[in-house]
């Protein structure tokens, strides 16, 4: 049985303290947010399977922007198309489409809003039919098979991002966000699961912590001291064996010391077997708010936490409570693109989550990106789709994007 989306609905009394989602944010480098509300990454599967924006990726960003958010964060942007998260990723590149960027970027900031693209390489993670995986130190587990990098790899790594950062600029973007977190490589650099290095990347936590702050420096480097750095980093791997938290406060004060003018607080891994804290039935949010309460102790940075966040009065309660600077939202903005400026004006309430009668592996998370799609395209009104239909729409999506995406970059 399909699920077929409804108004949203009004839930309880808001807080008299609601404004405080409307207050501006200025970051370190001068970038001035308009309100308090992030639309967070999520991996949108809407590029041209060539690396290059489309026009449905330029709309659903759009819509995103009129419907009130200070910041939209485009997920999984590579700088190497040799390691993708998935063959619907953005690639800025040497061969980028800047065209497509620049219309991307303009409509994304409509309305005095933000949009930023997230730089990943999904290292160990990279999807296997389009790449030959490469992370910290080489694995051999059922599920997840990597070589390790060698100094030469991580050498040209700085450069990389630093290269995508610049073209991010050119493009007309605001800022860029680094990702450091969900078990892609610079989350793999950081976890003692993933990295077992014993040369001056490998060790302890500082030792681990060198290649964000190498990267950090680079991008800094290439787009200059008013341009917006934002990083998304794990509170925990949530897996035995990974980073743990009290790691992690040690990664926000080293971050303390770097030009990043945002952290953004998430968890977990798509390490194999690893539990999905947003696709568990008894999941209830926010996820991170401990966590990031302890975070704003150790560093003057602005801090966002993302994860979990379903209803309005959660919104206002992270932020009254000085736990955190900025909410990231990203399901409850799938449901609803106006969540933003229904929040802001108090004039509606909070989506309704859809329930399944089914649970297979990825099928909430691939409903959710088909639900974008849906918005891509003007149509979510007549969005209805059981979990393995939503699957198997999207895998058969990928798989023609792979034959495109081998021919675009050789791989």
């Amino acid at each position: 049985m399909g699920f077929k989306m409804t108004q949203p609905m009004i839930t309880h009394e808001y807080s008299a303290t609601g404004n405080v989602l409307s207050r501006p944010l200025e970051l370190p480098c001068g970038v001035i947010l308009k309100n308090r509300l992030t639309k967070s990454a999520m991996s949108d599967s809407l590029g041209d399977g060539k690396g290059n924006a489309t026009d449905a990726q330029a709309r659903l960003y759009e819509r995103w922007a009129e419907g009130g958010v200070a910041l939209s964060l485009i997920g999984e942007v590579q700088g190497d198309p040799r390691y993708p998260e998935k063959p619907g990723n953005l690639v800025l590149g040497a061969d980028a489409d800047l065209g497509a960027l620049r219309s991307l970027a303009r409509r994304g900031s409509a309305e005095g809003a933000h949009l930023w693209p997230q730089l990943g390489h999904a290292g160990a993670l990279s999807h296997l039919p389009i790449s030959r995986p490469k992370g910290p130190s080489p694995l051999d587990i059922e599920g997840l098979q990597c070589v390790g990098m060698t100094s030469t790899d991580i050498g040209e790594l700085t450069g990389i991002y630093a290269r995508a950062a610049f073209i991010a600029k050119e493009a007309g973007f605001g800022g860029v966000q680094i990702h450091a977190g969900h078990g892609f490589l610079l989350s793999q650099f950081l976890s003692p699961l993933f990295n077992h290095r014993t040369d001056g990347y490998g060790g302890s936590i500082e030792a681990r912590f060198r290649l964000v702050r190498e990267v950090i420096g680079a991008v800094r480097q290439a787009v200059g001291a008013s341009f917006a750095i934002a990083i998304k980093i794990n509170s925990t791997d949530k897996l035995q064996g990974g980073l743990t938290e009290d790691e992690a406060l040690e990664v926000v004060r080293m971050l303390d010391q770097t030009s990043i003018d945002l952290i953004d607080i998430s968890g977990g891994t798509y390490f194999p077997g690893a539990a999905s804290s947003s696709d568990s039935p008894s999941a209830r949010g926010p996820y991170f708010l401990d966590f990031a309460r302890r975070a704003k102790k150790s560093t003057v940075i602005s801090v966002m936490a993302t994860g979990g966040f379903k209803t309005r009065q959660q919104a206002v309660d992270a932020l009254d409570s000085g736990a955190v600077d900025m909410v990231g939202i990203g399901r409850a903005m799938a449901l609803n693109p106006n969540l933003a400026r229904d929040w802001l004006s108090g004039s509606s309430g909070d989506p309704k989550f859809p329930t399944f009668v089914t649970s297979p592996p990825g099928g909430v998370t691939a409903w959710y990106s088909m639900r974008l799609t849906a918005l891509a395209e003007d149509r979510e009104d007549d969005f209805s789709l059981d979990l393995e239909t939503a699957i198997s729409l999207y895998d058969l999506r990928d798989a023609g994007r792979c034959k495109d995406w081998k021919l675009a970059f050789r791989v």
